[in-house]
């Protein structure tokens, strides 16, 4: 950030009082601009013993297959962010059924979280941030060409639980690593 947002003049990079951490603050009007961690918010589509998984049709990972999912919009819920991003990638309509995984990456400053969902019907097809989308059995999962190391973790984790029915909620950092996220 190098301009103030309300008043148009330079920020500089200080520790406000009463405050540990360096913040764009204003240097006319004194505003305090906070950036805070992003979220990105997807889901679990499932239908039968297949997770529905979309191939990227936007950077970054170009091609790479990937879980619906994007950046949670203000006002709007978890599930609800859930739900419209399987929307939006995936022309697919689901039931949310619970929060399965969430991983920090505070390294780029995001937080990813992924609903299991059910698929209502196999109406589906690819949104504009899609190549394609379709439908996989643990077996078939391209695991070398996903995304994004959450999106991998969590459908490691979703496929070694599926068969006892016995899902719990996963929770990680992740670190830096030899892709960027």
């Amino acid at each position: 950030m190098k301009y103030c947002p309300a008043c148009g003049a330079a920020v500089e990079l200080r520790i406000p009082a009463d405050d540990t951490r360096p913040r764009h603050v204003c240097t006319a009007c004194g505003i305090i601009h906070y950036q805070n961690p992003r979220m990105i918010i997807g889901s679990i589509p499932a239908w039968e013993d297949k997770v529905l998984l979309c191939r990227r049709a936007i950077e970054p990972r170009y091609g790479m297959w990937t879980l619906p999912g994007g950046f949670m919009e203000n006002g709007e819920s978890t599930e609800g962010a859930a739900i419209r991003e399987t929307e939006e990638e995936a022309c697919a309509r689901i039931e949310i059924i619970d929060l399965y995984s969430m991983y920090s990456l505070p390294y780029i400053d995001q937080v990813h979280m992924f609903f299991r969902a059910r698929l209502l019907d196999l109406d589906f097809a690819p949104g504009q941030e899609s190549l394609e989308v379709k439908l996989f059995s643990e077996a078939e999962i391209p695991w070398d060409e996903l995304a994004f190391r959450p999106v991998r973790y969590s459908l490691e984790h979703y496929f070694s639980e599926r068969d006892t029915g016995a899902f719990k909620l996963h929770v990680g950092e992740l670190g830096r690593a030899a892709h960027p996220v």
